[in-house]
């Protein structure tokens, strides 16, 4: 049985500066990472995202491509290589294109949880500067790129008090990210990320995370923004599982949960929610978290409910390879 690690080529070139240098290293990291975790099992390969990866998938005899791009460009780009697999044909791991799209696109998602009663904030989202002044939404706004995960877009200066600064900021992720960009009304609340493992009605919730920003510096927002991952992370606090009751804890788990079928996810995605009088509001969800085995959020949660990370990567991969047969079957079928 043979797997093949996949990710993106450097993202340097279309993310200069520490953004595209992080992003790189950490996609390095995992790919070693994960190929350890599965050698002893598997016949493991690694491969980039290049006009040439189905060649080189037929080529090396693959059973299972375990998928680790985000895309490199475009709007689609966390769709790009399941949509080239399932045209092919190839079984990979974790969620379908149209999921993915979903949960990557934040004004999509967003749409779907309102429209699926799940609480999240209000929000817009504008393509130019004009209009600000018919912007019904109440300050602080916080500003993110539609399109990016791992705080990419999200800087200190992304929480905006007034007009002035919603403009500038807006117009600099305009020049930056894929226009539109989404602005939402700011939850000041704690925060908390919930990890997801699992399919249909056998998805586990793992321990909740809660992400303590309340000792960040002076002058640095309460936001979990690239600084406050990358930069001013000695101040950032992490409580496993979180300090909340047994009732909220429960809510949240129910509300992560509801968020994650709303998109249609699947094998495993990490929903992101801030907690305000009592209630859950899901700010995000992401559909391809990070499997960094020393620094992933879903990493450290799997290995509180007793999953160390072999076994959490070999769960993904069994996931995966549920699927062949189908896969087979369909093929033979056509």
């Amino acid at each position: 049985m043979k797997i093949a690690i996949v990710t993106d080529k450097s993202r340097k070139t279309f993310l200069p500066g520490e953004e595209g240098i992080q992003e790189d290293k950490q996609h390095k990291d995992t790919m070693t990472q994960i190929r350890e975790a599965l050698s002893d099992k598997f016949e493991v390969i690694n491969l980039i995202m290049d006009q040439d990866i189905i060649k080189n998938i037929k080529q090396q005899k693959v059973n299972l491509v375990f998928n680790l791009c985000n895309g490199v460009r475009g709007e689609g780009s966390l769709s790009q290589l399941p949509a080239i697999l399932e045209s092919e044909g190839i079984a990979y791991t974790g969620s379908t294109p149209l999921a993915h799209g979903l949960a990557y696109n934040k004004i999509i998602s967003g749409k779907i949880f309102l429209a699926s009663k799940i609480p999240s904030p209000r929000f817009s989202y504008m393509k130019s500067t004009e209009g600000i002044d018919e912007l019904k939404l109440n300050y602080p706004l916080i500003l993110k790129p539609k399109d990016e995960g791992s705080s990419r877009g999200i800087h200190n200066d992304s929480l905006v008090f007034n007009k002035k600064l919603l403009t500038r900021k807006l117009k600099e992720l305009l020049g930056k990210y894929n226009p539109p960009i989404m602005i939402m009304e700011y939850v000041e609340g704690r925060e908390f990320t919930v990890g997801l493992l699992g399919n249909g009605d056998d998805i586990q919730v793992l321990p909740i995370l809660e992400i303590d920003l309340s000792n960040l510096p002076e002058g640095i927002n309460k936001i979990y923004s690239f600084e406050a991952k990358f930069k001013f992370d000695e101040y950032v606090k992490y409580h496993l599982p979180a300090r909340v009751d047994e009732e909220t804890y429960k809510n949240m788990s129910e509300i992560a949960v509801k968020a994650y079928k709303s998109l249609g996810l699947r094998d495993y995605a990490r929903v992101d929610i801030r907690l305000k009088n009592d209630i859950p509001y899901v700010i995000e969800v992401n559909s391809l978290p990070g499997l960094d085995k020393y620094n992933s959020d879903i990493c450290k949660m799997a290995e509180k409910a007793g999953i160390k990370y072999d076994e959490l990567i070999k769960r993904i991969v069994k996931m995966g390879l549920s699927r062949v047969d189908s896969i087979n079957k369909n093929l033979l079928i056509s």
